[in-house]
């Protein structure tokens, strides 16, 4: 699929326009950018007490923009606005349900299975209440008869993890504001203001917050029951609010580039993430960080403007354009992470600008040849950071609580086991992350693959480690020590590593076609695709 007018939508604006905030000078062209629709509150009115403020900045109005009795009405106001959520009774109980497919750690994995289910001929979406789930269709499966059918159809096929979830509602989550003394109920609400800038104050649970947004906003249902509060924010906006916050503003400016350039196209990429929700992208890392305008510097303005509209493609088809913070000294294919087609620019590379290890001679799939590589700790480019080695240890009390709950949520038969016998690593890819680990238990063995890893245990902060028995002095078995390397899945760049490189004087070009072999920089236009 081609970027194009029928898949976007465009604002036209003016790059000082942009910048202005934080007093960056770049000629003032007009250019036209790509409008996102950002969920920065996904879930809204899950807790009695959620409540949003919403400010103008100095001088400025609020516009709010909301259906009444099949009218549009808009109220302008200069003060704050509380969105406030209360239990709504039901006059009738209303089931609420849905099939659940599948359980994942991320969207990648339940992608993937997604497809598999559309191969089969069942229409599937792909939600995210807590985790990724793949649910069967909701329109198409839209009564308890037809999702039991289709349970038992699956069921029968072997796909023993597939559940019913469903409960009775007799009260819903409402969401309203209070202006002027009134209180309005709406499952609509649309913001803007003159500046195209809104402060939200968002005091719910433990996501408390305080920023500053650019563009529009929008206060919708979701598929959960819920609200999500969405900004609709042009793309390099939108990256003035990522930028410095994934890699920081203290990086070299070409690292900064480097970042750009990727975070722009992962958005691109990425559009079709949160389509159950009628939203394109989150705000946290399950997509990638963005926190409005606030953190907002010079030095990654001028970074954003620098690679204005470039994105990294490979054979005229946008990148995958994944990263982490740190590989381990290694970064990891997809397929060693995550089961779907093959990335041919996502393959392993040995993060360092030295040669310190022949990964075609070596094949870190060995053990004995891992477990050297993981014992080097010279001459990468995340030398001496943090969590370039790591090592941690835990019980086996805590181990079992961990896959018991790991287990229980993916609907697995396997969460009924009360003791763990033994932890084995079986099989490791060409770049040393697991494969397949295999646990013994009182009631049989299963196995955990590829990204599971990370979901299914406290210890581990990516799936590049090995095991080590500990006993504590103690007869028997007291836990495992996880020895590893990386933060993350470690495919793609390395923001730690891009840092390295560019003080080794690497320009962004070269920066990422080291992370992304056989990539190119191209200027966004109709000739991109955006692939899947």
């Amino acid at each position: 699929m081609k970027i194009s007018l029928e898949r976007l939508s465009f604002t036209v604006l003016t790059t000082s326009c942009l910048l202005g905030l934080t007093g960056a000078s770049v000629p003032a062209t007009k250019v036209s950018d790509v409008e996102l629709k950002i969920g920065i509150v996904q879930r809204f009115a899950s807790n009695p007490d959620d409540e949003l403020i919403l400010e103008p900045t100095e001088g400025d109005k609020l516009k709010l923009t909301f259906t009444n009795d099949k009218k549009l009405q808009t109220l302008v106001t200069a003060n704050p606005v509380k969105i406030q959520t209360a239990m709504l009774p039901l006059t009738q109980p209303v089931l609420d349900e849905r099939l659940v497919l599948g359980t994942f750690r991320t969207f990648e994995t339940a992608e993937d299975s997604a497809e598999m289910w559309r191969k089969k001929g069942i229409e599937v979406e792909i939600a995210q209440p807590e985790r990724w789930q793949v649910w069967a269709k909701r329109e198409v499966y839209d009564t308890p008869l037809l999702r039991r059918l289709l349970l038992k159809s699956v069921k029968e096929s072997g796909q023993k993890t597939a559940y019913v979830d469903s409960k009775v509602l007799r009260r819903v989550p409402q969401a309203s504001w209070v202006l002027n003394g009134y209180r309005y109920n709406r499952n609509n609400l649309q913001i803007s203001s003159s500046k195209n800038l809104i402060k939200v104050n968002n005091k719910s649970g433990e996501s408390k917050s305080k920023r500053l947004y650019a563009g529009r906003l929008k206060l919708q249902p979701n598929a959960y029951g819920t609200y999500s509060l969405v900004n609709n924010v042009p793309l390099e906006t939108y990256l003035r609010g990522v930028v410095p916050y994934e890699i920081g503003s203290r990086a070299p400016q070409a690292a900064m580039e480097a970042q750009a350039i990727i975070a722009r196209t992962y958005a691109l990429r990425n559009l079709r993430r949160f389509e159950v929700d009628d939203y394109q992208l989150c705000a946290d890392t399950h997509c990638q960080v963005y926190y409005g305008l606030k953190g907002a510097t010079e030095k990654t303005d001028k970074a954003i403007a620098a690679t204005r509209s470039m994105v990294l493609t490979y054979k005229n088809v946008l990148v995958d354009a994944l990263y982490s913070s740190t590989t381990g000294g290694v970064t990891a294919s997809f397929d060693s992470v995550w089961n779907g087609e093959e990335r041919p620019y996502l393959k392993p590379v040995i993060d360092t600008a030295q040669n310190v290890w022949d990964l075609s001679q070596r094949s870190l799939a060995d053990e004995k040849n891992f477990r050297l590589f993981m014992s080097l700790n010279k001459g990468f480019n995340e030398t001496d950071q943090k969590w370039f080695r790591w090592s941690r240890e835990s019980s086996l009390e805590n181990i079992t609580k961990g896959l018991q709950k790991f287990l229980k949520v993916k609907n697995s038969p396997f969460a009924k086991f009360k003791t763990v016998k033994d932890i084995q690593v079986v099989e490791r890819s060409k770049g040393g992350r697991i494969l397949k680990l295999a646990v013994d238990t009182d009631i049989g063995t299963f196995h955990l693959y590829k990204d599971e890893v990370r979901s299914a245990f406290f210890a581990p902060r990516s799936t590049l480690f090995y095991l080590k028995e500990l006993n504590k002095g103690t007869p028997g078995t007291w836990g495992y020590q996880f020895v590893g390397g990386g933060l993350g899945h470690g495919v793609g760049l390395s923001q730690i590593g891009a840092q390295n490189l560019a003080n080794l004087g690497w320009k962004n070009g070269r920066i990422l076609k080291f992370y992304y072999p056989g990539t190119q920089i191209q200027m966004l236009s109709d000739a991109v695709k955006v692939g899947k």
